[in-house]
């Protein structure tokens, strides 16, 4: 939106747990430099994901549940690396690392409005019918954006530094989205996607946001 007024995000802004980090994403900018091309994400909905050991209860929909691992070794570094990891082997889904590093902690960025590169968008993604279709879901976020499995994972999006040739840096409102809206998170198994872990994050209203299903096992509480 142009009226937003935005700065450059820090390792201290996302060094609490992921279910307070979260929030503060909503309407923050994610621009991606991959092959050349710039393409800016305005984050709409975001879901939080604690690692081993942190929070009130332990999270069983988060791939940091049991421990580090090959696959979720990015969940265990700085804060503002990005965790890119294969989803049903096809969709490449961006994670912002958030927690100290040495603390597991991811935010899935679910859904965004494509503000800038919109062109280099749609190139990468020929299905989609209309604009709110660029990054509407994780999966066409990640590859609105350019940002793949397994090249990507891990690159910063605090210093901007290069990786794999691409580069990615993440800005944030100077003044937070005052009214958020809540609840479970989207097409997770078992508990972890009821009501029980309302940590999926959107800007009511917006027509970016992805449409929710219950996962397997889950349902109201």
């Amino acid at each position: 939106m142009s009226g937003e007024q935005m700065r450059d995000a820090t390792r201290a802004d996302l060094v609490g747990l992921p279910v307070e980090v979260a929030p503060r994403l909503l309407g923050a900018h994610l621009t991606a430099i991959v092959d050349g091309a710039s393409v800016t994400a305005r984050l709409t909905e975001v879901e939080a994901y604690h690692g081993l050991g942190t929070g009130h209860a332990p999270d069983p929909g988060s791939h940091a549940r049991m421990g580090p691992t090959p696959r979720n070794a990015t969940m265990w570094g700085e804060p503002g690396n990005l965790y890119v990891y294969l989803s049903h082997g096809i969709h490449s889904c961006v994670n912002v690392v958030c927690g100290p590093a040495g603390v597991a902690g991811g935010i899935l960025l679910r859904g965004a409005e494509i503000v800038d590169g919109v062109d280099a968008a749609t190139l990468r993604r020929p299905a989609a019918k209309t604009p709110r279709d660029l990054a509407r879901g994780p999966g066409r976020l990640g590859e609105a954006l350019g940002l793949r499995h397994p090249v990507h994972d891990g690159i910063d999006a605090i210093t901007g530094v290069p990786h794999a040739g691409a580069t990615a840096r993440l800005s944030l409102r100077v003044d937070p989205i005052g009214e958020v809206a809540s609840g479970p998170r989207v097409g997770v198994a078992g508990v972890a996607g009821t009501d029980v872990f309302p940590w999926r994050f959107w800007i009511a209203g917006d027509p970016t946001v992805s449409p929710f299903r219950w996962g397997r096992g889950a349902g109201p509480v």
